[in-house]
């Protein structure tokens, strides 16, 4: 229960350290015009965002599997990390292309929670990406909390599904 409760006021006392050092330039998590936005209160520095892309220099033609998390947690698992590897392989062999990884939540928690927890998981996996040399300014992030469910329901496997990063290239 200790390590847990040390836990928390570490990953806590993480966030402000980040947050305070934020332009807080930032748009809420939709912009007005639904492009990719700087997330969260306080949001990430717009510099690390980079341009947004238009939608016609979306690539549709290559997917990746969504990173899943456990319940309340951003921590990218073992069992994960491959997906993100995948992902570092093909922005490696294609220069010029750039993504922006999404963080989603299950319904569980408040709205503000669950923002601010997509946004962990968003930053997890580009901190990963930039761990495996992939240039951060290659990299946007952007959190949906739990606005956008990729399955309907309250049970288990549904918010399993729900708690994910997803990655969308663009040129």
């Amino acid at each position: 229960m200790m390590k847990r409760w040390l836990a928390i006021v570490l990953l806590v006392t993480g966030c402000v350290a980040f947050s305070s050092g934020c332009s807080g330039r930032g748009k809420g998590a939709k912009g007005a015009d639904g492009g990719v936005g700087v997330i969260g209160q306080g949001g990430v520095d717009e510099q690390v965002l980079g341009e947004r892309p238009d939608t016609t220099d979306i690539i549709t033609s290559v997917t990746f599997d969504s990173v899943l998390f456990e319940y309340d947690s951003a921590q990218v698992s073992p069992s994960e990390r491959q997906k993100i590897e995948d992902v570092a392989a093909y922005l490696r062999d294609n220069s010029g292309t750039s993504v922006i990884v999404e963080g989603h939540c299950d319904e569980r928690g408040s709205r503000e929670y669950n923002m601010a927890l997509g946004e962990r998981r968003a930053l997890a996996v580009r901190a990963y990406l930039i761990g495996l040399g992939i240039d951060g300014s290659s990299i946007q992030t952007k959190s949906y909390g739990e606005e956008d469910p990729i399955k309907l329901g309250h049970d288990e496997e549904t918010w399993r599904m729900n708690r994910r990063a997803e990655f969308i290239l663009f040129e």
